[in-house]
């Protein structure tokens, strides 16, 4: 019932490409093919374990199988794969992205996407469900994962599962998570200096913003001046700040 609830909060539409991270054994990606093969859509899967991507090759040949760490295949492939553009009158290519991410790559696999130049309209990803919740959190709960998250993608907790849904059982709970990718984008370069700054934000996260601030290099008075340009006092902390906040103190940085 899961990798149903998974297939259909990707909504595959006829054209469309969804690339699968990680398919291990097949488990969501045989059922997955038979979606694609269904409404016209296509299936790419990258897999890091060569013998895993040689059997599901055998057993999807309709779809397209990657051999390779997918933090580093999955920009390569994009920057050479032909995206269908959507309809006129949407903006973006047609493509979505789809996985059981191990919990230690998430982070990571977070960052690389928003780095893509052309982003997934829809991800959705089976993750550790603390790492779920603090990646959909809001203010006064925003967080370092959150803010880097959010600037361009707006994140839904979508359902949970316990650990016995899997053998072997793992030892959290795992939640799978919509994130869709219709915000304003920001450039290359205004996107390293917002994360950048978010890292000065939310160093210590039980610090105020102004001692953050002026512990991240930026002098005290300037430092007040931000903050109240925000209508917070100094006594405000990062867990306070709303995505818009953020921006707006980097724009400033």
């Amino acid at each position: 019932s899961a990798v149903q609830k998974i297939i259909a909060a990707l909504d595959l539409r006829s054209g469309e490409t969804v690339i699968e991270i990680g398919p291990g054994k097949g488990a969501l990606t045989i059922p997955l093919a038979e979606k694609c093969a269904e409404v016209g859509a296509k299936l790419i899967a990258i897999e890091k374990d060569g013998e895993l991507a040689k059997s599901l090759e055998l057993r999807v040949d309709s779809s397209q199988i990657i051999t390779g760490d997918a933090l580093k295949e999955l920009p390569n492939f994009l920057s050479s794969y032909q995206l269908q553009a959507l309809p006129t009158g949407q903006a973006g290519t047609s493509y979505k992205l789809v996985g059981n991410i191990p919990f230690y790559i998430t982070g990571a696999l977070l960052r690389v996407i928003s780095e893509l130049p052309i982003k997934p309209r829809v991800t959705v990803l089976m993750i550790q469900k603390e790492v779920a919740q603090r990646l959909c959190a809001k203010p006064p709960q925003m967080n370092l994962l959150a803010a880097a998250t959010q600037i361009w993608a707006e994140p839904k907790l979508l359902f949970t599962l316990p650990p016995s849904d899997f053998e072997p059982e793992p030892q959290v709970k795992s939640a799978v998570i919509e994130l869709r990718s219709e915000k304003s984008e920001l450039k290359v370069d205004e996107l390293k200096n917002y994360y950048r700054t978010i890292k000065i934000l939310f160093k210590q996260p039980r610090k105020t913003l102004f001692n953050n601030l002026r512990d991240g290099g930026v002098e005290p008075e300037i430092a007040r001046v931000l903050i109240a340009k925000l209508g917070l006092s100094e006594r405000a902390r990062p867990q306070d700040l709303s995505i818009d906040q953020c921006r707006s103190i980097a724009d400033e940085l």
